[in-house]
């Protein structure tokens, strides 16, 4: 796996950089990572869909390559460090992703159980993601923790992380357990088994089709959230 990081790393600096697909003045803030930040350049990542579909801005911090564990301080302040997108904004919901880096290029394919239970322990009761979303809650704010795309089983360098994938997001389910202003979305069944269509030429950040369904997704979950409360 470790193969692929520098290639990769190239790439997602080049994807994206700090800004937004809205007001600063917005309600619903986007953080996180590669996930949420891909083709913010065309106006059409995830936050830009979420922003169109509910006819609202939906500010976008997020940065490609960030991660939940980040120990340099200038670069993680600038973003690379999940936590520190988020600045103790007024606002009425937080949409986060990350934890992919931290599995994939943090640990090296090795100690895995020990970087993810940094970010999140297994009961779901402690970690640096935990920390962030008690902060965020803190604050008022709703959360909405997006998950991860699957390989389709084509040549894709994470296809070897699944079972890591699903550890991770049985931890994230339990957090917002514990929570009913934290949700948990999945997009576990969203790839096809051998349908190349959502994902990139990277094959690991999705295309404008999955970015497209996922916002769309999350709006509704979000729409239907509001109308509840």
């Amino acid at each position: 796996m470790l193969r692929y990081a520098k290639a990769l790393i190239a790439l997602t600096m080049l994807a994206a950089l700090p800004g937004t697909a809205g007001a600063k003045d917005a309600r619903i803030l986007a953080i996180g990572d590669s996930l949420m930040a891909w083709h913010r350049g065309a106006d059409s990542s995830i936050a830009d869909i979420v922003a169109r579909e509910l006819a609202e801005p939906v500010e976008n911090r997020s940065v490609s390559g960030a991660r939940i564990v980040y120990r340099l301080p200038i670069s993680g302040s600038l973003g690379m460090k999940i936590a520190s997108q988020y600045r103790g904004d007024s606002v009425d919901w937080v949409i986060i992703t990350g934890g992919g880096n931290d599995l994939w290029l943090g640990c090296g394919c090795n100690r895995c159980e020990r970087r993810m239970s940094r970010m999140i322990a297994p009961d779901a009761g402690r970690g640096e993601l935990v920390d962030l979303v008690q902060q965020i809650r803190s604050q008022g704010a709703r959360v909405l923790y997006l998950g991860y795309l699957r390989s389709p089983g084509a040549d894709s360098p994470i296809e070897d992380c699944k079972n890591e994938a699903e550890a991770f997001e049985a931890r994230l389910a339990k957090l917002a357990e514990r929570d009913p202003g934290v949700y948990f979305h999945s997009i576990a069944d969203l790839v096809p088994m051998g349908d190349r269509s959502f994902h990139g030429a990277d094959m690991i950040h999705p295309s404008r089709k999955a970015s497209s369904m996922i916002g769309k997704q999350i709006a509704k979950v979000i729409k239907r959230a509001d109308n509840t409360r």
